[in-house]
């Protein structure tokens, strides 16, 4: 009895010691909690302070994005799987496609993997059914059917992976043709940059944007399916197998449901925005882009004006915004994982151990009863190959839970791509229709005073477009079509003038307006949004502008631009006439300077300024256009190889309207249109002898009045020297 009570007071003892170290335990976490809060409290605001803050540079770096700020961030919610129901039509455009048998393929894959991870787990518990009963034959037999079935396991998971990869691979090849379909047609890759500004960085959304959301879908297709039907599966066999033996399998599953439905709206109450996170970092990767390669377009001016300190300063701000934007997302992701593998993994792990245990606990067919020793060893087997292969199956469905319910933020993240991938072709599919936005750019109050006499001259929201463009076999007639800038900014409110065939029209006028913007609506460019434009086809007027843009390709294909090689023999042209051309535009020395037709350079590099744009006048004699445009086109060009080359012109029938400073090409052209630089014009026919005339004394006045305020200012000097007045000082203050 002694002994009893000391035992007893012992367990005791040991009970109260245990307890005192819990209660420290929890103490110390109690305080430690106590002190760690107000820290990350603080470290979180500071963070939403700096995506605010961030935000808001943002919009500084893009005014052209001023707005889209309008527009709903992207959710998980009705409007993206409306946006991701119509880009689906991008994916399957038909029923019969080779990506809906990827998909097909790829299914098929996803079920066998799950019929395997059954069977395997039932072999588990058969294999150690046959530990526990100590049948070493039986073992060996097991494990040489669980390495077996391995092969095809391991082909299984291979090829899903294959699969996912070439089905991400598909869409994005989908959609990559229909965007440049879309961009190269009806020049929207023109318009969406220069008449629209709700795409800031269209090579971004062309390039990264599509690759990311195609991997995204992919990835979210093959993280969904399988984890969905693992779950289905595995629960059906848990339920089965329970029911077998006799157990109520109820219980347990009203416990998983209620777990999981608890760790569903915790988990969904602290996940963060993850789609408008990674919209907003995709932006900043894009503009980082996009001064990166401003800094490459433009190296040569930066260089001369050793800019190089400015320029690195905006791109260390457009990197210091990326990187705050990617701190804030690690941040917000270390608090949601940390949350998230607490209950998946811990809480999780602990209800399906009482999930398991119960049904082998409770059930009557694993119950010892009144059996002999033999019959209970076996017994003890049985319940261990239950528990194995219950486990196991446990662990399956639990773990697809987890990815199905890890998935909600990999499904945010793809909302966020897909607002950016829907908006581009929402945009290409406006712009190509004619449908134009641009962001208001909004004026200080101290330059209203200087615009309120121009208060007519701009227009104020969406520029809706009346005008008609008809095509007709001859001439170039205008009617009543205003000159607007895609800000809004017109120009000149009516231009009237007829350019026949045979006529050879010289603009002149101060820089501002509005010569090559004339050039852009004859060409197709900008919209007639008022009177009626009668042209040629596009094919028979051809401009050229004063940097002759050179392609990537041969000698050869800088002549003929933008036609092929076979485009060019389909016309009759061989290497023989392009030295014609190029003898007629003095540029045929660069044929063995540059080592033949098929020699490939970077021609903009190689070529100096007077030959691209004479490589640009070779173009024109090779398309043999009836109509010319040329702004400033020979701006660098020596006046007598210029003249020679005007001359050619006239000689092969080609038509020019030119923009030109120099008064030696002004005997080619027949008539003039010159605007003033307040809206006015005229159009008139050139007389070549009285306008030089005119300009020769124009020149001599200014030579004669230079140096009048010097003579003046001297004047007053000894005025004041003499202490004496003048006449024409006194005038001077009079006027």
């Amino acid at each position: 009895m002694t002994h009893m009570l000391h035992a007893a007071a012992r367990r005791v003892q040991w009970s109260r010691a245990s307890a005192a170290k819990r209660a420290a335990c929890l103490l110390a976490a109690a305080y430690g909690l106590r002190v760690l809060y107000p820290i990350v409290r603080r470290r979180m605001e500071r963070a939403g302070g700096s995506q605010d803050a961030g935000r808001a540079e943002g919009s500084r770096e893009a005014p052209h994005r001023a707005g889209s700020r309008g527009r709903a961030s992207p959710a998980v919610n009705a409007e993206f799987f409306k946006q991701l129901l119509e880009l689906r039509k991008l994916f399957f455009p038909k029923l019969v496609s080779a990506e809906l048998g990827l998909l097909c393929l790829h299914s098929i894959a996803l079920v066998s993997r799950t019929f395997l991870s059954i069977y395997v787990a039932a072999l588990d518990g058969k294999i150690v059914k046959s530990i526990v009963e100590k049948k070493p034959r039986s073992f060996v037999f097991k494990l040489i059917k669980w390495l077996m079935i391995a092969i095809p396991a391991t082909f299984v998971n291979s090829t899903i992976r294959y699969l996912e990869c070439k089905l991400a691979l598909a869409f994005r090849t989908r959609l990559v043709d229909h965007a440049y379909e879309t961009y190269f047609a009806n020049q929207t890759y023109y318009r969406v940059i220069s008449m629209d500004g709700r795409l800031a960085n269209p090579d971004q959304s062309l390039t990264e944007d599509i690759m990311m959301f195609s991997q995204s879908v992919a990835h979210l297709y093959s993280n969904l399916t399988k984890p969905i039907l693992d779950v289905v599966l595995t629960s059906y066999t848990l339920i089965r197998t329970a029911r077998s033996r006799g157990a109520n399998p109820i219980g347990p599953t009203l416990l998983a449901g209620l777990v999981v439905y608890a760790t569903a709206r915790v988990l969904k109450a602290c996940s963060p925005k993850f789609g408008k996170l990674v919209a907003e970092e995709a932006h900043k990767k894009g503009y980082l882009r996009f001064v990166h390669s401003r800094i490459i377009a433009n190296v040569e001016e930066i260089a001369f004006y050793r800019g190089h300190k400015v320029e690195m300063k905006q791109l260390q701000k457009s990197y210091k915004a990326l990187a705050d934007q990617m701190n804030l997302i690690l941040s917000k992701r270390l608090w949601y994982i940390m949350i998230e593998q607490f209950l998946m993994k811990y809480v999780w792990s602990s209800c399906g151990m009482i999930m398991v245990a119960v049904p082998i606990i409770t059930a009557t067919g694993f119950a010892d009863g009144e059996l002999e020793d033999g019959q209970k060893q076996a017994m003890v087997s049985e319940r261990t190959e239950a528990f194995t292969t219950s486990r196991n199956l446990l662990i399956s469905g639990a773990d697809a839970i987890e990815r199905i319910m890890s998935s909600y933020k990999e499904v945010t993240e793809l909302a966020g791509y897909t607002a950016r991938v829907h908006n581009m072709f929402s945009v290409f599919d406006e712009v190509k229709r004619g449908i134009y936005k641009r962001t208001a750019v909004i004026q200080g109050s101290e330059n209203n005073s200087k615009n309120e006499d121009k208060a007519e001259l701009h227009i104020d929201g969406p520029l809706e477009i009346k005008g008609k463009v008809i095509d007709v076999d001859h001439g170039i007639i205008c009617e009543n079509v205003p000159i607007i800038t895609p800000n809004g900014d017109v120009v000149v409110s009516r231009l009237n003038f007829k350019v026949q065939e045979g006529m050879n029209l010289l603009i002149t006028g101060p820089n501002g307006c509005g010569k090559s913007s004339l050039f852009r609506i004859l060409s197709g460019l900008w919209p007639v949004y008022e009177g009626v434009l009668y042209k040629p086809p596009p094919q028979h007027m051809f401009y050229i502008p004063q940097r002759p843009y050179m392609s990537i390709g041969t000698l050869r294909d800088q002549v003929i631009y933008p036609d092929s090689v076979d485009d060019m023999h389909e016309k009759g042209y061989q290497d023989q006439d392009l030295e014609c051309i190029l003898h007629m535009v003095h540029l045929y020395h660069i044929v063995q300077r540059e080592g033949g037709w098929d020699a490939i350079m970077d021609w903009k590099d190689v070529l100096s300024g007077g030959e691209k744009q004479r490589m640009g006048m070779a173009r024109m004699f090779y398309h043999k256009p009836k109509y010319a445009l040329l702004d400033e086109c020979t701006s660098a060009v020596s006046i007598d190889v210029e003249g020679k080359i005007f001359q050619a012109a006239k000689a092969a029938g080609i038509s020019l309207l030119s923009i030109t400073h120099r008064p030696s090409l002004w005997k080619y052209h027949t008539h003039l249109l010159q605007f003033d630089g307040q809206g006015g014009w005229r159009f008139e026919q050139l007389d070549t002898a009285i306008r030089l005339s005119l300009s020769e004394e124009k020149q001599r006045l200014e030579s004669q009045l230079a140096g009048i305020p010097k003579m003046q200012q001297r004047l007053n000097e000894l005025c004041k020297i003499l202490g004496e007045d003048s006449v024409l000082k006194t005038m001077d203050k009079e006027e």
